[in-house]
This record gives structure tokens, C-alpha cells and sequence, in this order.
């Protein structure tokens, strides 16, 4: 297994009056592995990253890759936020070349690499322009690239095309497939939507309100390559209410805790 989570907890503040946000979390990814993960607002997914990317540190439990105990920031793990957070004054070739630079790597061959790894995003022609000048989908497809340049095994993704409108999110959902097909890259990728979750996933995992417990672990037995014809597709829409029936409505005073 690439990754394996073993009862991991994780609490914020005073210890007398703790916050928990999730509790004796249990997984495990093989490599090549889609793994999308949904739950409520609230629930510790965005946590759950963290503690995987060696952001956070867990309360109780342990989180391995491979054989190996995350305790820090590791460079086999890559990460991509909301916020596509490209260093506005740098182009996109030297936005993706940074981490190369900051390993020490030549200027020749990090600009090999990051040209390779923008093409692979299809940003070609781009290269040289500034954050600004992109649009939103064209700026996340950098941030992917600037991880991809890592060469990570495994890659994490905390709700990347949240903030962008349906179609551009949509097209961005098939050129991330394409990617992972490319890179056989192991991919967990944290969703609010859960037609999206089902579409690109291998298995979805759900989490319940917090503290965060994981409720389900769905696989996804659809066939890959993955199209839109799978959206009007019986098993897939089947799935979707499998996934949904599994989630929680956030807590409203006088309201059902179960979506309907």
C-alpha cells in the first residue's frame, strides 16, 4: 500500500476544552489509486489533507507512505489548494520551475522539467505569461503542474476547481483523468459535489459531521477511460445516490440530520 491511515485523531485548542475535528480515521491507497473524499462542510476533509501532507501533526494515530511514518512535509506527496497561490511576479514557467529551484536544481534542467510538465496541462504558449493574464482554470492547471514538477507519488487535491464556474470545472475534471492516466500518479482529492466524486473516483470515501469519522468507503466499479456518457449512464446515477444517502445534512435546529 502507498498509503495507510491507522486510527488517526485529530483535536485544535485547549486541551481541557478540545475541538475535534476527526476521529479514529482507518484507510489505505494502493499506488495508481483514485480516491475522492466528501462529507459535509465542517466534517475535516480539508484536515484530513493536511495531516497527510504533513501540515498538521495528528493528535492520535498514525499516518504511513509506504513503510514510512509522515512527520513533516514530505516531497513524495504534492499538494494543490483552492487557491492556485502562483507568486504573481513570476511567469508560469518559473512559477512551475519553483520547487525545482528551491531543490537546487540548474536553471537548464528545472526549465526542462517544468516545460515538460506544462505541456502535460496544456498550457503551451503560456509559458511566459503572468498569473493575471490567465484565467482561473489556466491558473490551477499551473499550480498542478508546479506539484507535478515534484515528481510526487502521491498528489493531493483539497477541493482544486471549487471556485470555478461548471463548464470550465467540468473540463478540467476530464483533463485531470487524462492526467492521472499520463502519470499514473496516485491521486486523493478532497470534493463538495458528489456526481463529481463518483465520475472521477475509484472509491469515495465519505465522512460524517464532525469530529469527522469515515461512514462509508464506496468503490466505484464504472469503466475507465471515463466519458460524459456516464452521466445519463444507470450505474453511475445509482452510485451517486449510493454516495449521497451516506452523507449528512449540516446540523440546522429543527431540521432532520439525514439528507432526504
Amino acid at each position: 500500500m502507498l498509503l495507510t491511515l491507522e486510527h488517526v485523531s485529530k483535536s485544535f485548542g485547549d486541551p481541557a476544552d478540545p475541538l475535534h475535528a476527526l476521529q479514529d480515521i482507518s484507510f489505505q491507497m494502493r499506488r495508481g489509486e483514485f480516491v475522492c473524499l466528501v462529507g459535509p462542510s465542517g466534517s475535516g476533509k480539508s484536515t484530513l489533507l493536511r495531516l497527510i501532507a504533513g501540515l498538521l501533526r495528528p493528535s492520535s494515530g498514525q499516518i504511513l507512505l509506504g513503510d514510512e511514518p509522515i512527520r513533516g512535509p514530505n516531497p513524495r506527496v504534492g499538494i494543490v489548494f483552492q487557491a492556485s497561490n502562483l507568486m504573481p511576479w513570476r511567469t508560469v514557467l518559473d512559477n512551475v520551475a519553483l520547487p525545482l529551484e528551491l531543490r537546487g536544481e540548474s536553471k537548464a534542467r528545472r526549465y526542462e522539467i517544468a516545460r515538460a510538465q506544462i505541456a502535460l496541462v496544456a498550457l503551451n504558449g503560456f509559458e511566459h505569461h503572468y498569473p493575471h493574464q490567465l484565467s482561473g482554470g489556466m491558473q490551477q492547471r499551473a499550480a498542478i503542474a508546479r506539484t507535478l514538477v515534484q515528481n510526487p507519488e502521491l498528489m493531493l487535491l483539497d477541493e482544486p476547481f471549487g471556485a470555478l464556474d461548471a463548464l470550465t470545472r467540468e473540463y478540467l475534471n476530464q483533463e485531470l483523468l487524462r492526467i492521472h492516466r499520463a502519470e499514473n500518479v496516485t491521486i486523493l482529492m478532497v470534493t463538495h459535489a458528489i456526481h463529481e466524486a463518483v465520475w472521477l473516483a475509484d472509491r469515495v470515501l465519505v465522512l460524517s459531521q464532525r469530529p469527522g469519522v469515515l461512514k462509508a468507503d464506496i468503490p466505484i466499479p464504472l469503466p475507465r477511460p471515463r466519458t460524459e456518457a456516464l452521466f445519463t449512464d444507470s450505474r453511475y446515477l445509482t452510485l451517486v445516490k449510493q454516495v449521497r444517502a451516506h452523507i449528512d445534512r449540516p446540523t440546522v435546529a429543527g431540521l432532520s440530520s439525514k439528507m432526504p
